[in-house]
């Protein structure tokens, strides 16, 4: 049976990414973990969505969110977590990492020249880092160019 994925990420943007990746992913059984805002709720309406709490660069709501992640990754017991960022999909690719899973951080579309603070933490520990544009492979450089996602 092909592994479980994780598919962790923030809502707006990040989860417009993660979208994009639905011809790889749809073809695994998968869940998604996220923060709930309009378009997560429309989303939990066809996939399987746990929600977590929105860090937002709070210590109080960070270890809620983590709390979380972690039960839901225990629970669901994915092989892989794939995330396009940041918050909620930083802090549960850091739960994921700290129970042994494989880590598949993509760096945002919308970071073209400079890293951003997921991506740069999660770049220290990912078992695969994806960039979408050239410019970042000075930053990255065990990172792969994977072009843009959409």
């Amino acid at each position: 049976m092909p592994p479980k994925i994780c598919l962790a990420c923030s809502a707006g943007g990040h989860l417009a990414e993660m979208m994009q990746l639905k011809s790889f992913y749809s073809g695994y059984g998968h869940f998604f973990i996220t923060f709930r805002r309009a378009d997560t709720e429309s989303l939990a309406k066809s996939e399987r969505v746990t929600f977590a709490e929105l860090p937002g660069r709070n210590p109080l709501a960070t270890m809620k969110c983590f709390a979380q992640c972690m039960g839901a990754i225990r629970r669901e017991n994915p092989g892989v977590i794939i995330s396009t960022g940041a918050d909620v999909g930083l802090v549960a690719c850091i739960a994921g990492k700290l129970l042994g899973k494989k880590i598949v951080f993509i760096e945002s579309f919308c970071r073209p020249s400079k890293p951003g603070l997921s991506g740069r933490m999660a770049y220290l520990f990912a078992d695969l880092f994806i960039y979408q544009w050239k410019e970042m492979a000075r930053f990255y450089p065990r990172g792969i160019f994977g072009g843009s996602i959409f």
